[in-house]
């Protein structure tokens, strides 16, 4: 009796060491790979161009974040060389910001705005330029994002219109950018 239940403790042990080798075997054969690293590119491209985007609005510098979040969202995942030029390159990511809008989206009692909507929107084409050929392009991207205007400020602050929105600004040209590159990269 004792006999039959040591080899049994021992055929459990061996169990419990053998499933999650066999477990971690077959995680790694079912094909099982990170979101956002896949690419549907040609072969050939390896450098890309991301010069400036064109700023057709009257709102300072949106270009110069816009380009910065595109470039450093295609450097981090990392299978190609950015460029910040045209020159020496495979393929041109190029963009041009038609608009930007700012409006109230929620109001308190006083009928005073709390939230604001900024809305870009952008032109982007992704160029092979070995073969001289459209590999992506969307002439009319809309991003939308919000942000709070605090309760100390008012509609007469500059700061409630101009300061709050930077951080807002920010998290619209990361997901511009996001969006973009998935797009070119993976092939939606």
């Amino acid at each position: 009796m004792i006999k039959n239940r040591v080899i049994a403790v021992r055929w459990w042990r061996t169990l419990a060491m053998v499933l999650p080798l066999l477990s971690l075997l077959a995680v790694a054969g079912c094909g099982y790979a990170l979101s956002g690293r896949g690419s549907y590119l040609p072969a050939h491209i390896r450098i890309i161009g991301v010069p400036l985007f064109v700023n057709n609005t009257p709102v300072f510098e949106i270009e110069q974040r816009i380009t910065a979040k595109v470039q450093a969202e295609l450097t981090g995942r990392g299978r190609y060389e950015v460029r910040p030029d045209r020159q020496g390159v495979d393929a041109v990511l190029i963009g041009e910001i038609l608009a930007v809008s700012v409006a109230p989206a929620a109001f308190n009692s006083n009928q005073q705005a709390t939230r604001y909507a900024v809305t870009l929107v952008a032109k982007v084409e992704f160029r092979d330029l070995k073969n001289n050929k459209e590999i992506w392009a969307n002439p009319q991207l809309v991003f939308t994002e919000q942000y709070d205007v605090t309760t100390t400020q008012t509609a007469t602050d500059p700061n409630a219109f101009l300061g709050s929105n930077v951080n807002a600004m920010d998290r619209l040209a990361s997901e511009f950018a996001r969006t973009v590159i998935s797009a070119i990269l993976e092939s939606f």
